[in-house]
């Protein structure tokens, strides 16, 4: 693969954040696929959905969990605070419109100021961690300590 630029390694790049490129040989939209295709385990991939709030204002939030992991709504919303509503998924379209990344390509960097990041505590006992580059044809594996100071996410328990 020559070099891939996105948002997300343009960042890295940026921020001086040593990570390693993870080629695929084709786009990846699950966690088990990219797993694969990236020769890693799910236990250190983090996993990017991105919530909508119900009714009202359409607020989002991204809430990050360890591949082999689930996130528990009800935790997201208490970890957000009593003005939340009831969250579900975002479709494909929101996906794109507010982020920027196609649906199984989202990472937890880049995104709109107003959007808060949410990490599972799991997240901050990895040494390295693998996300998505912002294209399905890549992800990278940085240490999970910059992944966390760069996206400026807060911990919580928000796995199932």
């Amino acid at each position: 693969m020559d070099r891939l630029q996105t948002p997300v390694i343009e960042l890295l790049e940026k921020a001086g954040v040593a990570y390693r490129l993870l080629p695929h040989t084709e786009p990846v939209y699950t966690v088990e696929a990219a797993a694969a295709q990236r020769g890693v385990v799910k236990e250190e991939m983090v996993k990017s959905i991105l919530l909508r709030e119900k009714g009202g204002q359409r607020r989002y939030v991204m809430a990050c969990t360890l591949g082999h992991m689930r996130v528990d709504y009800k935790a997201v919303r208490r970890a957000l605070g009593d003005d939340w509503r009831r969250l579900t998924f975002a479709s494909a379209e929101e996906i794109a419109r507010v982020t920027g990344f196609v649906q199984g390509a989202v990472a937890p960097l880049c995104l709109p100021a107003d959007i808060p990041v949410l990490f599972d505590e799991a997240i901050a006992r990895c040494e390295k961690v693998n996300i998505s580059s912002g294209d399905p044809m890549a992800g990278v594996e940085l240490k999970g300590e910059d992944l966390i100071r760069l996206s400026g996410a807060r911990l919580a328990a928000i796995a199932e």
